[in-house]
């Protein structure tokens, strides 16, 4: 039998969103990002009406994100649990650690991945959160980098480590799991209107 970790199932109870250095410097430079921002603008608010604890990282300048920007106005991380400066390339700081481990009643045991670069802070938060024995699903249609090869190569290599690379629709689908559930309709009409594409597809 198939473990659920290799099917890439998601309880909702015990999942946490990462949100990764969305800031508005970094608009100009990575492909896509108008489009990912929209779809990662749909996880924020799936992440408000499922209840889910989202966590934001900044990149920053000695500490201070200022130089780059705070995370772009379009996302509304009001709610979020943590927003924290990093100078590393992974999300998965000890303050981060230590939120993880009170969240979800301390069973966490799912994170949902999305923002830039993939093939840098994205990648190093993969490894560093499947090396603590956390199941993570990359948002493919929410992660970017300023290069498409780069891009391309880095998803690749999260199915290899044994990550799920999905998409915004089926991960919110997934979370609610039911059309009874009490907010099906509420994520329903996030999804109406299908994700913009991102140029991914292209590449395929």
């Amino acid at each position: 039998m198939a473990s659920l970790k290799k099917l890439g199932n998601i309880k909702l109870e015990q999942s946490v969103f990462f949100l990764c250095d969305m800031q508005e410097r970094f608009r100009p430079a990575i492909k896509s990002f108008t489009e990912i921002t929209e779809v990662a603008k749909r996880l924020i608010e799936g992440s408000k009406i499922l209840n889910i604890p989202l966590i934001v990282t900044e990149q920053a300048r000695f500490l201070y994100p200022k130089g780059l920007g705070n995370t772009v106005s379009e996302l509304d991380v009001s709610h979020a649990t943590k927003i924290i400066p990093k100078t590393k390339f992974s999300m998965v700081l000890p303050e981060v650690e230590d939120t993880l481990l009170t969240l979800c009643n301390g069973c966490t045991k799912h994170v949902v991945l999305f923002g830039i670069e993939t093939h840098v802070c994205i990648q190093q938060t993969v490894i560093d959160l499947l090396a603590k024995d956390y199941e993570v699903h990359v948002i493919a249609d929410a992660c970017s980098s300023r290069s498409q090869m780069d891009r391309m190569f880095a998803l690749e290599r999260f199915r290899h480590m044994g990550a799920t690379v999905t998409t915004s629709e089926a991960i919110l689908l997934q979370l609610v799991g039911d059309k009874d559930h009490a907010n099906f309709k509420a994520i329903q009409a996030i999804i109406k209107t299908s994700a913009p594409e991102s140029g991914l597809v292209a590449q395929l």
